[in-house]
């Protein structure tokens, strides 16, 4: 019998599906994993809550011409893109917008390195994402050798008075580096091929991401060592559980703003220390 056949409901299975503990027995009586179905259910419900509290973040901010930045760098498959949605799912469209920036054309390549992702800073009142950001350009760029050692060292050279300066202007800013192991980061991958839902996420550079792994390694923690600031901190994050990841990463942002009908919450908002923390606190 296949697993559709099995969960066909009579008459009196129906009937029972009238409480939580109606519900249960009948996954027991269907043969479902019954502990992959609650640790679902707690996930759902979990995030259902954080969202709310996202709603009261975003009332305040609007109220109150607040600007919140989210930065998302992290190892190819970690999970930003998820994590993203995760975020914005239930926020009032006209108050955040979702960042990816393509390669730079031709024009902005002339340009200040800084130039094109000013134009896409929050204004008052509203959220900002970046599904990557400026620090293409402390990873990425010089792994792949898209931009010469000049501009590298021009860019680290500039970027935490750059991010000092929004920091002074009012904007909170908040840098997660998600990082997945090289194992997870491979089973994702092979996933992403098999799945016609999500082939369009393999780009060249997903592409050689399991070579290139210790180069990666490499100027990501040059990052860290010199980008890591007092005004302008990483936040690291085990991302190879894709649910607690778009979790925690929802937490730490509730957790570290002041909104109000912060105190009514449903869930703590205190993230879990194993999962996400200050990358200097690690």
């Amino acid at each position: 019998m296949s697993k559709q056949e099995n969960f066909i409901l009579s008459q009196e299975e129906l009937s029972r599906i009238n409480s939580k503990e109606g519900i249960l027995e009948l996954l027991k009586s269907k043969d479902f994993d019954l502990e992959k179905v609650l640790k679902k259910l707690k996930y759902s419900e979990n995030m259902d809550c954080l969202q709310e509290e996202l709603i009261k973040l975003q009332n305040w901010m609007i109220n109150s011409d607040k600007r919140v930045l989210i930065i998302f760098e992290g190892r190819d498959a970690a999970g930003k893109g998820g994590t993203i949605k995760r975020f914005t799912d239930g926020l009032m469209p006209r108050y955040h917008r979702v960042i990816a920036l393509p390669k730079p054309s031709e024009t902005e390549k002339g340009q200040w390195y800084f130039q094109r992702y000013t134009a896409h800073l929050p204004t008052a009142d509203e959220i900002v994402l970046f599904d990557r950001s400026w620090y293409n350009r402390a990873v990425v760029e010089p792994v792949n050798s898209f931009c010469t050692a000049e501009q590298y060292e021009h860019f680290l050279s500039q970027v935490n008075d750059f991010e000092k300066m929004l920091v002074n202007e009012g904007i909170y800013i908040f840098k997660f580096w998600l990082d997945i192991t090289k194992e997870e980061q491979e089973n994702r991958f092979n996933e992403r091929r098999t799945d016609p839902l999500k082939q369009w996420k393999i780009g060249p550079v997903d592409a050689k991401a399991q070579e290139l792994w210790d180069n990666y390694t490499k100027y990501r923690d040059i990052m860290f060592k010199q980008t890591d600031s007092k005004h302008c901190p990483w936040i690291f994050v085990n991302a190879d559980n894709k649910k607690k990841t778009r979790i925690e990463c929802i937490k730490y942002v509730l957790n570290a703003l002041d909104y109000e009908g912060k105190s009514d919450s449903k869930i703590s908002l205190k993230p879990d220390k194993e999962v996400i923390n200050l990358h200097r606190n690690l």
